[in-house]
């Protein structure tokens, strides 16, 4: 009987933390844009230009994407700044997406000890809108402050755990789309998460988005 409690009293914590997680998620600033089209899971939006810190890592996806989750969430919050300086407030999504081969940067030799086969994943945290490039605290070395250009980008928006398999099958989805709206696609396919990892898989946002040609007057 006490087994069943502490079991019950456990389950009911874990979705109490799931719950507090998507809440504060849910109240994270976003980037604004404008919407364009909406076609059930599909969108076309317009987006500003986006101030960004970007870090790359060697591997597969999942290793590259924590690794570099930690680095980034150390520099926004003041643990690991060559000047230190003020919290920076987390914002989502956080974006991924992998890096091609004429676009690689340059290494830290600890990461330069791994097979180069192996691909290259960037991750990328969008800074608040009341930041600019010149009033970001210095970044240390691995990290990257740096600007993407005004973009219009479509996006298949999603729920699950961001599986291979549904990246896979989000990407040939939003391509089809693309092709039937008779727009054409630019650049690689970028992966944008909005949740924490405690959040459940069937409340999760994601997409997968990718930046299209604006039409030619």
């Amino acid at each position: 009987m006490r087994k069943t409690f502490w079991i019950a009293a456990g389950s009911a914590l874990a979705l109490a933390g799931a719950a507090m997680a998507y809440a504060q998620y849910r109240d994270t600033e976003e980037p604004d844009y404008a919407s364009v089209a909406v076609d059930g899971a599909f969108e076309l939006r317009d987006y500003p230009a986006l101030v960004v810190a970007e870090i790359t890592h060697i591997g597969t996806r999942q290793a590259a994407s924590s690794r570099s989750f930690r680095r980034l969430a150390a520099y926004i919050f003041a643990q690991d700044r060559p000047a230190g300086g003020e919290r920076i407030a987390m914002t989502s999504p956080v974006l991924q997406d992998r890096v091609a081969e004429d676009e690689k940067i340059a290494m830290t030799a600890p990461v330069m000890e791994e097979q180069v086969a192996k691909d290259s994943w960037r991750m990328r945290f969008v800074m608040p809108a009341k930041y600019t490039l010149g009033t970001l605290p210095e970044p240390p070395s691995d990290i990257t402050l740096t600007e993407i250009p005004a973009r219009r980008m479509a996006a298949v928006r999603f729920a699950g755990n961001g599986s291979a398999a549904d990246l896979a099958d989000m990407e040939q989805m939003l391509a089809e789309w693309i092709e039937a709206q008779g727009l054409r696609s630019k650049g690689t396919f970028e992966y944008a998460f909005y949740d924490a990892p405690m959040v459940p898989g069937p409340l999760r946002r994601n997409e997968v988005m990718i930046e299209v040609e604006e039409p030619r007057e």
